[in-house]
């Protein structure tokens, strides 16, 4: 139900909007109004409308009495403050998002019952997602277990103990994925940062073969430089 009232706050319209949502109020002379919007299982709400000459179009959006708060915690139990927390209806459409306190706490409001996924990430954490369902009123709180990414480090050496510098260094998991791919340092020291937890393994190989043909001379000295590298798509 749409109702339309001016500065003073007497009614100049009334309308109900359609199966699609649409309404439509006419008659009330270009100024100020305040359009009050509600319906059955949503929360109320009241938008300014200044109307002109032309016609006027305006889009209303009403929550529900639905609400859902918890925290954002590590497996251990501490907090993850300043995390984003996004809820998305079934179509995928975000309906809700807010930020955590500095005790991990959040507070979704205005939400209509049904069924959601809820999802938090942060800076430094590996992003969390679990399906929920919201009911009108209160609920029992809901927490988000963001995990730390995993890092690896290393360094590659030769026989002699010196370190190898721009050898390739591969990460697969257990089931035979690449993780990643990185190259040395100077020190022959490489990282993988932001791991899930799992199983892997850790292949180094150091310049690929690299061939070239030339043709001599009797007599002749020649030279013929040899460029070792790895494919510049490596990153």
């Amino acid at each position: 139900v749409l109702t339309l009232v001016d500065a003073a706050g007497r009614q100049c319209g009334r309308a109900a909007s359609g199966d699609d949502g649409r309404f439509a109020l006419s008659g009330p002379a270009p100024g100020g109004y305040m359009l009050i919007a509600s319906a059955t299982g949503h929360r109320p709400r009241a938008v300014g409308v200044t109307v002109r000459e032309a016609t006027a179009e305006l889009e209303v959006l009403l929550g529900g009495p639905g609400r859902l708060r918890g925290r954002v915690r590590t497996p251990e139990g501490d907090p993850v403050p300043d995390a984003v927390v996004t809820m998305t209806d079934p179509q995928g459409d975000v309906v809700a998002t807010a930020r955590s306190a500095a005790d991990g706490g959040y507070r979704l409001e205005g939400l209509v019952a049904g069924d959601y996924t809820l999802a938090a990430g942060a800076p430094g954490r590996r992003p969390g997602a679990l399906p929920v369902t919201v009911v009108n009123g209160d609920q029992p709180p809901q927490d988000i277990e963001l995990t730390g990414g995993a890092v690896l480090r290393g360094a590659v050496r030769n026989d002699a103990g010196r370190p190898v510098a721009d050898a390739r260094v591969t990460l697969t998991d257990n089931h035979g994925e690449v993780a990643g791919t990185v190259l040395t340092c100077e020190e022959g020291q490489f990282a993988f940062t932001d791991l899930a937890p799992g199983e892997y393994t850790v292949v180094a190989a150091g310049y690929p073969p690299v061939a070239t043909g030339l043709q001599l001379s009797g007599g002749e000295h020649s030279e013929r430089d040899l460029r070792l590298g790895h494919d510049s798509a490596t990153t």
